[in-house]
């Protein structure tokens, strides 16, 4: 093979189908996977990357980030795509909407897409694609369009928009959300989002099995209604009053109506975003049992299994669904190890120190929601698997495979096998380090998991052949692609 570009020599390798790592080298031409042999013969010319003693996994696909959401778009692709790579992470999915944050405006998305495309641009130094939220009916009819036009193929409903906003109570949705007057965001707009991207799928038949519709399940009424009693009760502080004022119950109830909303509208391809207890994800199960013609997929954060609301690096950890109690913490690990957990991601919404903080430091409720974490995810997820006999396998499938191949990337990204993309995470295995959010590469000056020791290190990321984190450097500038999906 001496028309390759790059060689990963004395590796082991965590293969798409395969249990056991297999040590291998990795043979790279043209950005993807050439050859999987042992003892490939370098020749001249050929960058050749020793990789023994390490472990290469395929790239994360993160399926659950959130740039531009507190920083300028631009600044946020360039900046949080560099905390990806130090990740492992190769290709990050965004969730988008129009309204307040992210760019700040309303109106259609035919305007509003081609702006968030051309402010990304050669920007992020990983590969990236956006999951869009049909926030107005304009927005359904917009949807076919979205698939044809731009490869957008997975979309979103935040189900506790309906009198919440962000981060807390919301007097004025249609202000917050920007929407027409006259509408509103609520289970009738679910419904109908339901059934344009139905529509959709019904419309594109060869991909349909690729469109599909994720959702934040959380009730606004059972929130606001607890909210109310968490603060004039006054016991409770900090995250743990966040975790009471968002109550698990809430997740399971917006979780049975968001799947009988999919059943009555035909709607089988449903992604249950970041369950944080055992009530949602048994919520999750108990519909997959009655609607078994509903293709459930259910994601899990590395926050919620990695820190719980009383151990958590102060209210920096704040985050809508909350961090909760260690219980869940555990019952989230049980499902993750009996495989009822689709993928892990890191819901990655970067939020610096001066926006997430109100005037008082120490009051929950006046913070910013969201945190990142995509630095962390790959090396979390093996850290504390191992510790419960998560196979490599497995993580690799919670980080990569799966993710891809629900959100029409499987073609070329989240597996090492011949002919897709060279996307890999190198992982020295055997490396203790503390958690320090001063050595991210993020612009988030904090993290809930500070102090955190982790016992695997991603050393090596590339995209795409392309080597954008060197010996826990990241190396490179730009030079990610937007991927229109299907992917092929």
């Amino acid at each position: 093979m001496s028309d390759l570009d790059l060689i990963i020599k004395n590796a082991d390798v965590v293969v798409d189908g395969s249990q056991l790592t297999q040590q291998l080298d990795i043979g790279v031409k043209d950005g993807r996977i050439a050859v999987l042999a042992p003892d490939l013969q370098v020749e001249p010319g050929v960058d050749l990357v020793d990789a023994t003693g390490r472990t290469v996994f395929p790239g994360v696909v993160d399926a659950h980030q959130h740039w531009g959401i507190y920083n300028p778009l631009p600044e946020d692709t360039a900046t949080e795509s560099r905390a990806c790579a130090q990740g492992g992470v190769t290709t990050a999915l965004n969730y988008m909407r129009t309204g307040q944050y992210y760019l700040n405006k309303g109106g259609a998305y035919a305007d509003f897409f081609p702006e968030v495309l051309a402010q990304t641009e050669n920007r992020s130094i990983v590969d990236y694609a956006f999951h869009l939220a049909p926030m107005s009916r304009g927005h359904i009819d917009e949807i076919p369009s979205l698939v044809k036009e731009h490869g957008v193929t997975s979309f979103k409903i935040f189900m506790f928009y309906g009198s919440h906003g962000l981060h807390g109570r919301s007097e004025d949705q249609r202000a917050f959300l920007m929407t027409p007057e006259g509408e509103r965001y609520d289970y009738a707009h679910f419904e109908f989002v339901m059934r344009g991207v139905q529509a959709a799928r019904e419309q594109y038949p060869e991909i349909a099995d690729q469109i599909s519709l994720s959702l934040h399940c959380e009730t606004a009424e059972i929130m606001s209604a607890y909210t109310k009693l968490v603060e004039e009760d006054g016991t409770l502080s900090g995250l743990p009053a966040y975790s009471a004022s968002r109550p698990p119950h809430s997740e399971g109830l917006a979780v049975t109506i968001a799947s009988y909303l999919a059943h009555e509208t035909g709607l089988p391809t449903i992604n249950l975003l970041h369950l944080s207890s055992r009530k949602a994800v048994d919520a999750s199960l108990r519909m997959a049992e009655a609607f078994p013609h509903v293709d459930f997929r259910r994601e899990v954060t590395v926050g919620h299994l990695l820190a719980d609301c009383d151990t958590a690096h102060g209210i920096g950890g704040k985050v809508n669904p909350p961090l909760r109690p260690r219980e869940d913490v555990e019952a989230l690990w049980e499902h993750v190890l009996a495989g009822r957990v689709d993928w892990v991601v890191s819901d990655h919404a970067c939020c610096r120190d001066e926006q997430k903080f109100g005037a008082d430091r120490d009051d929950v409720f006046l913070a910013k929601s969201g945190f990142g974490g995509a630095e962390y995810l790959l090396a979390g997820m093996i850290t504390e698997g191992r510790k419960r006999g998560l196979g490599l396998d497995q993580i690799a499938r919670l980080t990569a495979t799966n993710p891809a191949e629900r959100f029409g990337l499987g073609a070329t990204k989240g597996a090492i096998r011949v002919g897709a993309d060279a996307d890999l995470a190198v992982v020295d295995m055997d490396r203790t380090w503390t958690v320090r959010a001063e050595d991210s590469e993020s612009t988030q000056e904090y993290t809930p998991f500070e102090g955190a020791e982790l016992t695997a290190k991603v050393t090596d990321t590339f995209v795409r052949g392309r080597r954008v984190l060197t010996d826990g450097v990241v190396t490179a500038t730009g030079g990610g692609r937007y991927l229109a999906r299907p992917s092929v």
